[in-house]
């Protein structure tokens, strides 16, 4: 775009250019075939003078052109790419003549510029011939080695309700600005430029303005200080610093935007913010902009987004093969509920108790984002707040390079635990990989799990460990990969809304309650586990309670999205806790748990029971053998030869799933 502004200027500079050139006496007739003559060489473009040609010589060189047009190529919409209904030149003759340009008068009325790419990516912009427009022709006054002119006088340069129109054919995209008014004012190169002006985008007013203290020196490459702005309803942008031009082109400043909404500038820019939520209002952005050549820096930045509060550094430089990246921000309170979604008040399917199925995606993953730049950003926060869970200071930082993005959890502070952690993304290879790590200690599992999951079941002070790695080309590929280990423990906790040892006495009682009145204390709720192909085993979970040991042994299936989990509670003869004896004798009732995530089932192993010691015992008690129970799938030595029967479930006190519910 910023070529094709230059193109057109150059192309305005070159019709003025090519009248000038004429005699003064020469007839209106000619005039129009030259210039039309100069303007094809140059562009290979037809030029069209419909109107009249007036030209003056005293008290100045004047020249003016009414109806002006040059054509598009064939194949494009518009059938001009420029269209003037007037050009005023006035020229002061006799500083002319001794090599200074000083412009009493350069008015564009009504200029109409269409710029288009057509379907086949052609810009008609771009000219056939290789003279770039800019440099074929040069306004009288230029230096001969091409410098810059001995000095330049601009009186009333204007350009008068302009408009401007952006079309891509593969796209569908138009864009049009109206209302283009723009007036200049140059005393001499060595004295200021300014620029003051205003257009109409989407239908509001966007006003511009700049100053260049020193003209001259920018165009000699050197340096002056700068003062630019753009104003508008929705967003003000302003820069105060210094501008270089030549060969080390750049810019150093202070940048101050400011946006009373961000939905109000995404909705006037077209693209409007359908993000729930009450966030994305006003932003503020305050810094210091270093640019030279490919690397640009905004350092001592100051941000306000909402209520959120941060200060940072950020630099880009595009020299290398991918653009790199580099920075850190520093934010005091992250609260992110502005930003997400209502909680829904169920899933569907709740009704029936079970959730939706849900699978993992065969869609896949597109990894090239990890290629396309390198960086290394560093996140702090003091506090974070997502949904109900609140998370104290935390590091984070990030690397990327060569498609490979290493996240660093370097400091977590969690319901006064705290926490390390680390991701890895690689995409340098076939697919995604995927490695992770994540060490909790001494986090407080009540608060946690209630902010986290409405979970309220379960307290004590919990400490995990978690190590996964996988790559695939899909989600389902990547967690059939998966392999690693973990372990999790709750030390000196409990297990609210039933109190297993009351149980051991008298079950009816013990399951009355569930409302969190009664619980279990323990001393270690604790297990590993390790992956192999996406299948998760368990085989040491261990409770240690009074009156009760529990033991657990199984799998998660997480291709599958399976579960299949066997309880195994102990009813011993003492009352110690902290520290009983794990193997002392008692009576057992194991419970499977198991079928798909979103429909478990819960049933007793009647016949693991009868193996465990509990058909012995009730044997002696009786006196005799006892027959084949039905749901057991077995018989009893008494009952040797009976046919089997099928394994049922058997009606528990309490649905086993409502301990951990509310």
């Amino acid at each position: 775009m910023k070529k094709a502004l230059v193109v057109i200027a150059g192309l305005i500079v070159l019709v003025a250019a090519a009248v000038l050139a004429l005699p003064a006496l020469v007839p209106a007739e000619r005039i129009k075939n030259e210039a039309a003559a100069a303007v094809k060489a140059a562009t290979g473009r037809d030029l069209t003078i419909a109107g009249d040609v007036d030209v003056s010589v005293f008290p100045a060189l004047a020249v003016q052109v009414a109806d002006v047009a040059l054509a598009n190529p064939p194949g494009f919409a518009a059938k001009d790419m420029l269209r003037l209904k007037s050009l005023d030149i006035q020229l002061r003759l006799f500083p002319l003549l001794s090599g200074r340009v000083e412009v009493d008068a350069f008015v564009l009325t009504a200029p109409v510029v269409a710029l288009e790419i057509d379907r086949k990516g052609r810009a008609n912009w771009v000219f056939e011939t290789g003279a770039e427009a800019g440099t074929a022709s040069r306004p009288a006054g230029g230096t001969a080695g091409g410098g810059a002119p001995a000095d330049i006088r601009l009186g009333d340069v204007r350009i008068v309700d302009g408009r401007v129109s952006y079309a891509d054919a593969r796209s569908g995209l138009h864009e049009e600005v109206d209302g283009v008014d723009l007036a200049l004012r140059l005393d001499s190169l060595d004295q200021p430029l300014s620029a003051d002006g205003g257009l109409n985008w989407r239908g509001k007013p966007v006003r511009v303005a700049l100053n260049v203290v020193r003209p001259r020196a920018v165009i000699e490459g050197g340096t002056s200080p700068v003062d630019a702005s753009v104003a508008a309803e929705a967003v003000t942008l302003a820069f105060k610093g210094e501008a270089t031009g030549g060969a080390k082109a750049g810019a150093a400043g202070a940048v101050d935007l400011s946006v009373p909404s961000l939905r109000a500038l995404a909705a006037w820019t077209g693209n409007p913010l359908a993000m729930p939520g009450g966030g994305f209002g006003p932003l503020s952005i305050k810094g210091k902009l270093v640019a030279a050549g490919p690397r640009v820096a905004f350092t001592e930045a100051a941000i306000a987004f909402d209520a959120i509060r941060a200060t940072g550094d950020l630099s880009v430089d595009t020299g290398g093969a991918r653009p790199r990246l580099a920075g850190k921000l520093a934010v005091e309170a992250l609260d992110l509920n502005p930003y997400l979604p209502p909680e829904e008040a169920g899933t569907p399917g709740a009704a029936s108790g079970h959730a939706q199925p849900a699978d993992w995606s065969d869609e896949p993953i597109d990894a090239s984002a990890l290629k396309s730049a390198d960086a290394d950003f560093n996140l702090t926060a003091q506090s974070i707040r997502m949904r109900k869970i609140e998370v104290g200071r935390s590091a984070l930082r990030l690397r990327l390079a060569n498609g490979r993005l290493n996240a660093d959890l370097d400091e977590l502070a969690l319901y006064q635990g705290v926490g390390k952690g680390r991701l890895v993304l690689d995409g340098s290879g076939s697919g995604l990989g995927l490695d992770a790590a994540l060490s909790l200690n001494g986090v407080q599992a009540a608060p946690l799990l209630s902010a986290a999951a409405d979970f309220d079941r379960l307290e004590g002070t919990a400490n995990a460990d978690l190590q996964a790695a996988g790559r695939g080309r899909s989600q389902r590929e990547i967690v059939a990969s998966l392999a690693g280990k973990g372990s999790v423990a709750f030390l000196d906790g409990a297990i609210r809304g039933i109190n297993l040892a009351a149980m051991v006495r008298n079950v009816t009682t013990a399951f009355a309650d569930v409302s969190g009145a009664q619980k279990t204390d323990f001393a270690e709720l604790s297990g590993s586990y390790s992956i192999a192909k996406g299948i998760v085993s368990n085989r040491d979970l261990s409770l240690k309670s009074p009156l009760l040991r529990v033991a657990g042994a199984g799998t998660v299936d997480l291709p599958r999205r399976t579960l299949s989990y066997r309880v195994e509670p102990k009813a011993v003869a003492s009352l110690e806790g902290q520290g009983g004896q794990a193997d002392l004798a008692g009576i057992m009732v194991p419970v499977i748990v198991e079928g798909p995530w979103s429909n478990l089932s819960y049933r007793p192993d009647l016949a693991g029971a009868m193996q465990s010691g509990i058909g012995k015992a009730v044997e002696r008690a009786v006196g005799g053998k006892l027959p084949a129970l039905p749901g057991t799938g077995q018989a009893t030595e008494g009952a040797a030869g009976a046919a089997p029967a099928s394994p049922s479930p058997l009606p528990l006190p309490i649905d086993p799933s409502k301990l951990f519910g509310r």
